[in-house]
């Protein structure tokens, strides 16, 4: 029964991660109404990072002074956030919507390649690949496999949004390196790192100080860098702790779930069978990578997982 409660929380907590990083798609687009991208991708991590810091001290938590630290915190801010939000905000301007959300959701492939051609700290089993190509299979049935036809029209697009994705790819692996640190801790540094470079850019690229952002859209950049992106990492850091690099970077499938659903729900879009079977393929691949992963791993294993780092 531990195991079985365990396991169900990793995975709810998961599902929560999904969620919060598929609000982000239509808040993102409130506020680039009157405010440039790099600007609203600046204001974002830095707003979330300001929270995080706020958090990690009242509650206590003591910063890490090892050297190696920073260096790495800083490959992690431009590799998870820098990177993947400036070529995908640049991509999606030429490439249409619906191939962008497939691309964007081949995270979990390029994890699974990287597991089983370079790091190999991960062994991909038979079961999480046939659980990554499931939950791919349902994207790409929401999104439409006429969208398909489009890959190679559009290629500079195409291909910043690739290279984001496996960016973001190895940064899930990447970030199993802060598995002795507080997830407040390790999201609050890679978001501070990834703010101090992404300031200057959009200085140097816009004018953020002349932007009048209107009520609507400033509400939007609050909710998606305190609640989206604040919150998000937060879980997302404790998850690469607790069930791996393979199963966090499952929620590139859940991302484009959530999303369908709040547009079913909230915005009366009608929710065809194509839809439905794909989110059944989405919401099946994800359970099988989770479930062989966490079969792998006992409730105590988890339990102290998810407890590294508390201390420090």
């Amino acid at each position: 029964m531990p195991s079985k409660t365990s396991g169900l929380f990793e995975f709810t907590l998961l599902l929560l991660l999904g969620l919060l990083w598929g609000i982000p798609y239509a808040l993102t687009k409130i506020s680039l109404a009157t405010i440039p991208p790099l600007t609203l991708v600046a204001a974002r991590v830095a707003i979330a990072a300001v929270t995080l810091w706020l958090i990690a001290f009242s509650q206590g938590l003591k910063v890490p002074t090892q050297r190696w630290l920073a260096g790495r915190l800083f490959v992690q801010g431009c590799i998870g956030c820098v990177v993947p939000y400036t070529l995908i905000t640049l991509g999606q301007q030429t490439v249409h919507s619906s191939l962008a959300a497939i691309l964007n959701s081949t995270g979990p492939v390029f994890v699974c390649l990287i597991n089983l051609i370079w790091i190999r700290r991960e062994p991909e089993s038979f079961g999480r690949v046939i659980g990554v190509a499931i939950g791919l299979g349902g994207v790409i049935l929401i999104a439409g496999v006429s969208a398909l036809l489009d890959f190679g029209r559009t290629t500079l697009g195409q291909l910043a949004i690739i290279v984001a994705t496996f960016s973001s790819a190895a940064a899930v692996i990447h970030g199993r390196r802060f598995a002795t640190i507080a997830p407040e801790l390790a999201a609050a540094g890679t978001l501070s790192c990834a703010a101090v470079v992404m300031m200057p850019l959009c200085f140097l690229f816009e004018s953020p100080l002349s932007s009048q952002p209107t009520i609507g859209a400033f509400v939007a950049l609050l909710l998606n860098a305190i609640i989206a992106t604040a919150i998000g990492f937060v879980v997302y850091f404790r998850l690469i702790r607790t069930i791996g690099s393979t199963s966090t970077a499952s929620v590139g499938y859940l991302k484009l779930a959530f999303g369908v659903l709040i547009g079913c729900t909230f915005m009366g879009e009608p929710l065809t069978w194509t839809a439905a079977t794909g989110l059944t393929a989405i919401l099946s691949g994800v359970a099988i990578i989770n479930q062989v992963d966490l079969s792998r791993r006992g409730p105590a294993w988890l339990a102290s997982k998810a407890k590294v780092g508390v201390a420090h």
